[in-house]
This record gives structure tokens, sequence and C-alpha cells, in this order.
């Protein structure tokens, strides 16, 4: 962990197997600077250097390089539920974790959706939670997610909109946006064009963004997808909350596919992660870029010291 920034903002605590990250080491052309502690060591020391727990579950030979595998997705599933219960325990204060494959994920857990699913089971989580895209100070939530693209006028709703306005301006309170400003898109072109593309604008999603404004929370829309983004670019507006993955998705990959983050919002700790994918194509030779994981970890660490230091 050679960056200073994030040595400085938190207190690094690896969950893995150590022959797998030395072998990323020598992979990458760099020495390990951490402490590594068995997995049954308790509790669990404090260091001044990141600190490995060392799972000694994953034998780098068995997993198949830039390839989806049951051993990498017992190795990925295994790593992040172990981390998901110690934040639960209170034993630590948020979690990051790096891309997941989820076709390897379901050779392990059958039925395995996303991450949200996964982690609202691990803990037993029985609230609302969404996955937020951040990148340069821009947030993009959206209200429906990992369905198919034909289901999602049927899956929108006047309620399920206001409850994402709610979760979008709470997400953003929490990491540090005094008074969040929150665009939200149309679902048709030119956001229906009054009605001649669609009706949804008039009676969903124009509806929900009054109930929103009725409870103070600072949204404005439905504005044509096409152009919203380069309205929030410039700085008009903290977040878009758009109404499927995609509409968001490219955007934000678009303006930045190497520093984006995925946050998880609404569970009792912040979970981050890069929002690029696993990157198969180039697994073993040296060249992934940090940028978007180091912005995961300085983006929970600064939501973890917020909620630490809240009365």
């Amino acid at each position: 962990m050679s960056d200073e920034d994030v040595r400085s903002a938190a207190t690094i605590i690896v969950l893995g197997d150590a022959r797998v990250l030395a072998e990323g080491a020598r992979v990458a052309g760099v020495s390990l600077d951490i402490d590594t502690v068995p997995d049954a060591q308790q509790p669990i020391p404090r260091a001044e250097r990141p600190l490995l727990i060392d799972l000694a579950h994953c034998d780098p030979a068995e997993v198949p390089l830039g390839e989806i595998s049951e051993a990498g997705g017992r190795f990925a599933t295994e790593n992040f539920r172990r981390a998901l219960a110690m934040a639960s325990a209170g034993e630590a204060d948020a979690v990051c974790f790096t891309p997941f494959n989820k076709a390897a994920m379901r050779l392990v857990t059958p039925g395995y959706e996303d991450e949200i699913g996964f982690t609202a089971e691990a803990i037993g989580f029985h609230g609302v939670a969404k996955e937020f895209n951040v990148l340069e100070g821009l947030w993009n939530a959206r209200v429906t997610s990992h369905v198919p693209l034909k289901d999602v006028a049927s899956l929108l709703s006047r309620q399920s909109i206001l409850d994402n306005l709610r979760l979008t301006n709470d997400a953003l309170r929490a990491a540090g946006v005094a008074r969040p400003r929150i665009a939200v898109a149309a679902l048709n072109p030119h956001a229906g064009d009054n009605g001649n593309f669609g009706r949804e604008e008039i009676e969903i999603i124009g509806p929900a963004v009054e109930d929103g404004k009725a409870e103070q929370i600072g949204c404005d829309g439905p504005f044509p997808a096409d152009t919203v983004f380069v309205r929030a670019r410039r700085g008009d507006f903290d977040a878009v909350l758009t109404m499927y993955h995609d509409q968001g998705q490219i955007a934000m990959k678009l303006i930045g596919f190497e520093a984006g983050v995925t946050l998880m919002g609404g569970f009792p700790f912040p979970i981050c992660t890069a929002a690029h994918g696993t990157a198969y194509d180039i697994a073993g030779q040296g060249i992934a870029h940090p940028g978007a994981m180091r912005n995961a970890l300085l983006l929970a660490a600064r939501m973890a010291a917020r909620e630490v230091a809240a009365p």
C-alpha cells in the first residue's frame, strides 16, 4: 500500500490469501509493505501498516488466469462475506471490495444476482439499499438496476422514484454534501415530448419529483436523458437519478472509466468498489489502473469517518 493519501485516511485490513497477494505483487513488480496475521489470531491486532488477515484458502495455481472459474468465485465470495461480517459486528467501519465477476459468483452461489442482494442476505438486512456511481463529485443513482430493459417501464412507480430520491439525498448528505441537488432523468426520448412518446413523465416521474420537493429534497426534472449529464457535469447538479442501469452507466463510464466508484448506499455501513469490471482481458499483464479502487477506498474512508464522528 504505497498511496499515502489512502494510508492516512484509514487503517486498512485486507482479507484474502497471502499467496494470491504475493503473486499479484510479483506481476505488478512491487514490494509488499504490510503486516500479515493468520486467520485464527484474535483479537485482530492494531497495526501501523496495512494488515492482511491470511485466510489461506486459495492457491493461485488453482485459479486459471483471466478466466471465469469456481475457484475464483469461491475466493471472492468468502473474502466479501468475511468483510461484511466484520463490519456488521463493528470490527470495521466500512467495506471495499475489488470488482466481482457475477458468472464466477454464480458458480458458487446459484441465483446470485448482485452484490446488493448478497450483502442483504449476508448481514440480515431488510431495508432499502441501492447502487450509486460516483465520479469527480458527480453521483448517479438509478430506480431500476439489474432487470431486462423491456421490464423497466412497468417497474417504475411514483413511490419507487420518491424512495430513491430520499435514499440519494441521504447518501449525498452522508458523504458530506450539505444541500444535495438532484436531477431526475426522463424515461422516454425528449422527456416524452408532452406525451407524444410516452406518458411516464406526466403520470409517474413528474409527480414523484413534486413529492420530493414537498419533502424539501432538492430535486428537479424530469429532464431529457441525453442532456441531463451535460448539465450535471458542468455543476448544475450533484446527482442524476436515472430510470434504468445503462441510462446512467454509459454516461458515467464515458466521463471517466478509470476513476469511477460504485457505492452501495442504504446499508448500516459504507460499501464501495471500483465501477469498472474484472478486466480479465488484461489479467497478468501488470497494467491495471488503480485510480478507481483508490477513489473507492477514499470515499469509504470519508463516509465512515463522518459516521464515526456523528453524535
